[in-house]
């Protein structure tokens, strides 16, 4: 079996996406994708404009379900959250999210607590980055690095999740802010670190390719991808799209690189199974 259309990393209007489920589908259809899965924002404990709310969820499965019925003979149709490591009490392992009967669960972080342990977003854009490293964490963005990767790594030894979504998505920005600083060993350790812990729970990690097509970059960075699968960890393929003319977004460009580090395979639902299938 190789390589088909598939992306499991798609966000409606349940969330911030821009479209509904079946704009999706259909585009998806059209496009000759054998699988798409839904990945809305899980809920949180505090209302964001760009998260799934909770009194929204049995709409998400009911409408979802109604859908896979419609299309089953065009395309398989998989359901899952983009779950956010906040705190050891609120993660994918939270028991809500584990008694969900879904398909799969990304672990991401896009949250941290400034330095007055207020919850700030940021997965945002290069310059309220910027701002916010001035204003809620002292211009102290060391800080700010260490508090990702402790949150990514007790994600992980949290667990709850299959896929590690967009895994070092803060450091393009920290790249921005100030150059070069992703280059320093200590961050090099930091994800070593955080790889290793990957590998050893056996969980996937998302080759996230949302930025490829604008900025030329994958999260994780390509430059990663041989230590990826020097670690034997596998990976799958997924655009993270919002806008159904997204959904392919960079996905040739990846296989390629994926190629290059060594990979002959990637992952992908099939049958309801995550399964290895050949890069084409």
């Amino acid at each position: 079996m190789e390589t088909n259309l598939t992306n499991y990393h798609c966000h409606t209007v349940f969330c911030d996406g821009r479209v509904g489920m079946e704009t999706m589908i259909r585009f998806a259809i059209a496009k000759r994708f054998t699988s798409l899965g839904f990945s809305s924002h899980a809920p949180l404990p505090f209302q964001t404009p760009w998260t799934i709310n909770k009194s929204d969820m049995s709409d998400y499965f009911a409408e979802f379900r109604r859908f896979k019925n419609k299309y089953k003979d065009k395309i398989d149709l998989y359901l899952g959250l983009e779950i956010d490591y906040l705190n050891d009490k609120y993660n994918p392992s939270n028991e809500y999210f584990k008694n969900l009967p879904l398909d799969f669960r990304i672990g991401s972080v896009h949250l941290l607590p400034d330095i007055n342990e207020n919850i700030v977003d940021i997965d945002c854009s290069v310059q309220r980055f910027h701002n916010l490293v001035n204003k809620n964490f002292n211009n102290n963005i060391n800080l700010v690095i260490r508090l990702y990767f402790y949150n990514s790594i007790h994600m992980v030894k949290s667990g709850g999740f299959d896929i590690v979504g967009h895994c070092d998505k803060m450091l393009y920005n920290v790249e921005r802010v100030c150059p070069g600083k992703t280059s320093e060993e200590w961050i090099s350790q930091l994800l070593s670190d955080y790889f290793g812990l990957i590998a050893e729970n056996g969980y996937m990690v998302e080759i996230n390719t949302k930025r490829y097509l604008e900025q030329k970059v994958f999260s994780p960075d390509e430059k990663y991808f041989t230590t990826l699968y020097d670690l034997g960890i596998p990976v799958v393929v997924n655009s993270d799209a919002h806008y159904p003319n997204k959904i392919n977004d960079g996905r040739k460009e990846a296989l390629f690189a994926l190629k290059k580090a060594g990979y002959t395979t990637v992952r992908q639902l099939y049958n309801g199974k995550w399964v290895d299938v050949a890069i084409g």
